[in-house]
């Protein structure tokens, strides 16, 4: 793992930059299939069903997404990397199976136009576009664990090359669907999805081999050994925050799904939300990025507050520039394809969510700091506080005010966003 004698601004750029680069690629990924979607037939139901399938993905990954972070932190010899590497594997069969279950028809149909209030024609698309991305969990949990190793031996670098492979991956596969088939907009965005993710657990994996090589060349440190039991007591907490944070995700759904104007918020959100974490990426590659550089005894903390204080100002003031600007419905209309109307609905919403990025930036190394501890219940307190207050504002906003389905979600993020970093100011800056 990197040193941080000498912590510069400067090697924290160099090691932070490929992590951003790498999930500013990904946050490519929504604005690109949006933009296909959106040109395909019926739009609006497509963007919709779209939505909701990523949803669901996203939230049955969760438990899988901290994978990174833990094999960053844990995986320091061959046992280690042997214990942690058992335990991702069988999370990643776990989290597969859930998925199974969700896609049976009784299942599907009951959250789907029950609980959430799908109209059939989108729960109809939504369906076949949840088993297309039945890949995509495990393919995920695959590509985190390898990625850590990666990161732990300071190659930042190949984890952005394979995000290249999944980015050309994913553009390929959905570019020719648009052009030689007649597929529906959900559908031809899951199988591009689809298709990047499981490349790049490809070539992470193999980017992967020779540090993997000498991890089980190498011997164990001394010690007591990492057991299943301590890595399960280290990584629930982090698995709850994930569930949590995507488990929004459908929990928004829902709520937009019985607001005013459900249909135009529901197609809309996805497209914001996108534009929104193109911004919001650099502040969570910055959560690696702390737990790689802190050092014992926290040797790096201040230059790491310094670059995240720089961070959190650029990023939250660039996406205010869009959303204030032309620049806002020349995105939404022009590259993501928009009708105007759905366009000027879009807008607010952004524009609400413009202090997200510097929100994310902070709460990435309020992170850090927990997980560099192995304090990491703390981390699921906030997100949990979060959450409640995201529902809280929900219930509010279009129970009680009737706001716009979209503009009560924005509202809603913002603040449980802001509940979650007021309460971990004090953890996150104490010691031991």
């Amino acid at each position: 793992m990197e040193e941080t004698h000498e912590l510069t601004l400067r090697r924290i750029f160099l090691f932070w930059a490929p992590l951003a680069a790498t999930w500013l690629m990904m946050a490519v990924e929504g604005p690109f299939l949006a933009a296909v979607i959106a040109r395909l037939g019926e739009p609006e139901f497509n963007l919709a069903a779209y939505g909701v399938a990523f949803s669901f993905a996203m939230l049955i990954e969760a438990p899988i997404i901290m994978m990174m972070s833990a094999a960053i932190a844990l995986a320091a010899d061959r046992g280690s990397f042997l214990a942690l590497r058992r335990f991702a594997y069988a999370l990643n069969a776990l989290i597969t199976a859930v998925m199974i279950v969700l896609l049976l028809p009784p299942v599907f149909t009951f959250v789907t136009e029950t609980l959430i209030g799908l109209p059939h024609e989108v729960a109809s698309l939504t369906h076949v576009a949840v088993a297309i991305l039945l890949p995509w969990p495990a393919a995920i949990g695959y590509r985190r664990f390898y990625q850590g190793i990666l990161v732990r031996n300071n190659l930042t670098r190949r984890v952005a090359y394979g995000t290249v492979i999944r980015l050309l991956s994913m553009a390929v596969t959905g570019l020719a669907l648009y052009a030689s088939t007649r597929l529906p907009g959900a559908w031809v965005g899951a199988a591009a999805l689809s298709a990047g993710v499981t490349m790049e657990a490809i070539a992470s994996r193999f980017m992967a081999r020779l540090v993997v090589r000498e991890l089980l060349r190498g011997r164990d440190r001394a010690g007591a050994p990492l057991t299943t039991r301590a890595i399960v007591r280290f990584y629930t907490p982090l698995a709850m925050t994930s569930l949590l944070t995507m488990g929004v995700n459908p929990l928004v759904t829902f709520f937009l799904g019985r607001s005013r104007s459900a249909l135009e918020s529901l197609a809309v959100m996805p497209v914001v939300a996108a534009l929104v974490f193109a911004f919001r990426a650099a502040g969570v590659a910055y959560q690696e990025v702390a737990i790689a550089l802190l050092g014992e005894d926290r040797k790096g903390f201040a230059p790491l507050r310094r670059f995240a204080g720089v961070l959190a100002t650029a990023t939250a003031g660039v996406l205010a520039v869009v959303a204030f600007s032309p620049l806002a419905i020349g995105w939404f209309h022009t590259v993501s394809g928009l009708s105007m109307e759905l366009t000027r609905f879009a807008l607010i919403p952004l524009r609400v969510l413009c202090l997200m990025p510097a929100l994310e930036v902070v709460l990435s190394f309020q992170r850090s700091l927990l997980v560099h501890a192995r304090r990491t219940t703390l981390i699921t307190w906030a997100t949990a506080l979060e959450v409640v207050g995201i529902l809280a504002a929900l219930a509010v906003g279009i129970g009680v005010l009737d706001l716009i389905g979209a503009v009560a979600a924005a509202v809603a993020l913002l603040l449980g966003r802001l509940v979650a970093n007021l309460f971990l100011v004090a953890p996150a800056l104490r010691r031991g």
